[in-house]
Order: C-alpha cells, then sequence, then structure tokens
C-alpha cells in the first residue's frame, strides 16, 4: 500500500504513515511541520476543516465546529478563496486574487514570521465545495516558503480521482505540497487516513506515534483494491468527463432556478449555493434543508454544508455514468419544483 501511494503522490511524496480518519492524517502532518521546521505557528483558511481533535478543531474554522473549547495557540486563520462571497467585497479576476495576498500579511502580523505550516483543503469540502482561482495556491505557496513553512494539502475529501484527471486535488493548482493527507476516499468505505510526505521531512519526526488500527491489513488491502479500481476503470478520467457534463446540467438547473445563486466544483465534487435573493445573496438554509427532504422523498440522497447551512454538497460515485447523472438531474429538477418558499 505504502508503494503505491509512493507512485501516485506527486513530487518526492514517498513516506507514509497511516492512520484510521483524516483527523488523526492532520494532526500527524501539523506534529510533524512543527518538529521539522522548529516553528510553533500555523495558518489555516476561514471556514476550512480539518477534523474533530483538539489540534484539528483549532485549525478548523466554523464555529459549529469549534464548539466545546478550543485551544488555538499557535494557530491564525487567513481569508479563503470565497469567490462567490469576497471578504473582501471584490470580484475576480480584476481583485487581483487579492486574498491570496492576505496570508503573507497574516504571515507578517500575526505570526512569529517564522511558520511551521500552511494547511487547506484544496476544495473546501465541510466549508460548502469553496473553489479556489487558479492562480490562488501558488502564490500562497511561494508565500509559506518565503517564511520557512511546509505546505500542507488536505485531500480527504479531494483525493483519489474526485475532482477529475488527478489523484490529488492540489495538482490542478500546479503545486506540489510537502505533506498530503487523505482518508475517505481512499478505502471506499473502510476506516483509513494516511500522511504522507519526502524521506527528509519523515525523517525528521521525533519521539514515538502510533495508530492502534492505522494500516491494518483489512484496510490495507482495501485501500491498495479501490486503488486498482480507479486505475483499471479509469475512473479518473471518468470523473472528469462525467463531471463536465453534470457541471452543465447543474449550470442548465441554474438558468431554471433564480434559487441557485452559484454552481462550483470540479470533476464529481460540485456544490449548489442556495439564496434567497440573487442580488444580495441572502443564504437561503430552509430551502436547503427542503431540497434534502424532497429529494430524499424522490428517490435522491444529497448533502449540504457551508456556513450558512445553504450549500448543497454532489459528490456521487466514481463510476457513474452520464445516463446516471442525467437521472439525478431529474430527480433534482423535480426537487426543485416542489420547494415552498
Amino acid at each position: 500500500m505504502a508503494e503505491k501511494i509512493a507512485q501516485i503522490t506527486p513530487g518526492q511524496l514517498q513516506k507514509s504513515f497511516f492512520t484510521n480518519s483524516g483527523t488523526e492524517a492532520n494532526e500527524a502532518a501539523l506534529l510533524l511541520a512543527r518538529m521539522a521546521t522548529g516553528s510553533f505557528d500555523v495558518i489555516a483558511l476561514r471556514h476550512g476543516y480539518s477534523g474533530a481533535s483538539t489540534l484539528a478543531k483549532s485549525v478548523t474554522a466554523q464555529s459549529p465546529w469549534r464548539a466545546g473549547g478550543v485551544v488555538s495557540v499557535g494557530v491564525a486563520h487567513a481569508i479563503n478563496p470565497y469567490c462567490y462571497r469576497c471578504p473582501l467585497g471584490l470580484k475576480y479576476p480584476d481583485c487581483g486574487v487579492a486574498c491570496a495576498n492576505d496570508v503573507e500579511n497574516l504571515i507578517q502580523t500575526g505570526t512569529s514570521g517564522h511558520i511551521a505550516a500552511f494547511i487547506a483543503e484544496p476544495i473546501q469540502g465541510v466549508g460548502g465545495f469553496i473553489t479556489p482561482p487558479p492562480e490562488y495556491f501558488k502564490i500562497v505557496f511561494n508565500a509559506v516558503k518565503k517564511y520557512g513553512g511546509l505546505f500542507i494539502s488536505d485531500e480527504v475529501q479531494t483525493g483519489f480521482g474526485r475532482t477529475g484527471r488527478h489523484w490529488f486535488g492540489i495538482e490542478h493548482w500546479e503545486v506540489i505540497p510537502d505533506i498530503i493527507t487523505c482518508a475517505k476516499g481512499m478505502g471506499n468505505g473502510v476506516p483509513i487516513g494516511a500522511t504522507v510526505t519526502t524521506a527528509e521531512l519523515a525523517a525528521a519526526y521525533r519521539g514515538l506515534t502510533i495508530s492502534t488500527f492505522g494500516g491494518n491489513p483489512v484496510t490495507s488491502v482495501a485501500a491498495l483494491a479501490t486503488i486498482q479500481v480507479i486505475e483499471e476503470e479509469h475512473l479518473r478520467v471518468n470523473a472528469d468527463s462525467v463531471g463536465a457534463h453534470f457541471r452543465a446540467k447543474l449550470e442548465e438547473l441554474q438558468q431554471k432556478y433564480p434559487l441557485i445563486g452559484d454552481v462550483r466544483g470540479k470533476g464529481l465534487m460540485q456544490g449548489l449555493e442556495l439564496v434567497k435573493d440573487r442580488a444580495t445573496k441572502e443564504p437561503a438554509p430552509q430551502a436547503t434543508t427542503q431540497l434534502l427532504e424532497r429529494t430524499r422523498e424522490n428517490g435522491l440522497l444529497i448533502g449540504k454544508g457551508g456556513l450558512y447551512g445553504n450549500v448543497v454538497r454532489l459528490s456521487p460515485m466514481l463510476n457513474i455514468s452520464k445516463a446516471d447523472v442525467d437521472e439525478a438531474i431529474r430527480l433534482l429538477d423535480k426537487s426543485f419544483s416542489e420547494i415552498q418558499l
């Protein structure tokens, strides 16, 4: 399993530490970054989600997921690239990707000036499938390196072909991270996580660590088989082509229903942000809940997310066909027509 991951990861990411979940994978990545750099400061993104442990909650930046008391010492959150609701009130591309420059400003003003790491999901999952513009991560990567930090790509939701064409989501932004964390789709349902890095960085880990069931034979076999199926059935290509078909159909629904304010995502990771009014962009969480109930009654299971609970998250299986997409769109269309505003 470790050998296979070393083959498909970008750059020189050759060493894996196996765990049971994305939370554990992110914990290991952050601890390693602090050990390797000698710095304690970590930069994360607003609206991001990194897990449920104390450390993972500290880099998470949504209040409902931080309840219970969070120790956030050494963690700072930068403005996220939420183009639909730009925190700076700007419009892409005239904005010059100002949100990316905020990362350097935050390092200069909110840290010691020498950071351990920057951690981000290429597409923010729980955050509502917020998808950065093409230039974003290159700008951020350069800033992180300038101040001595490591770049951690949280691929728990975007990894293993989900975004189409590439194995990992960050590859769409042409950045090679220092550490990749992954889980979920890696094992097609079995509990597994992994922290993947270079041999040099792996050697910087000090002290002892363990994940009791991490890397156990059953999950390792299941994850390896999952990767083999993705390869043999060309599911990354399928996610790209069927994802494009899916996106086009969703944009047709957007033209039909003013409730759909934004359509975003990549491959088979597509989101619909629902709003009461397109001009004001006021979130429509009640309509989103209604939609989930209507789709369930009509035979289609979908998810929701976003800080305001108004984003429909659509992540179908990687081997979905265009005919399956068309049926899903038919049921979505029917369900949207049944919403009582």
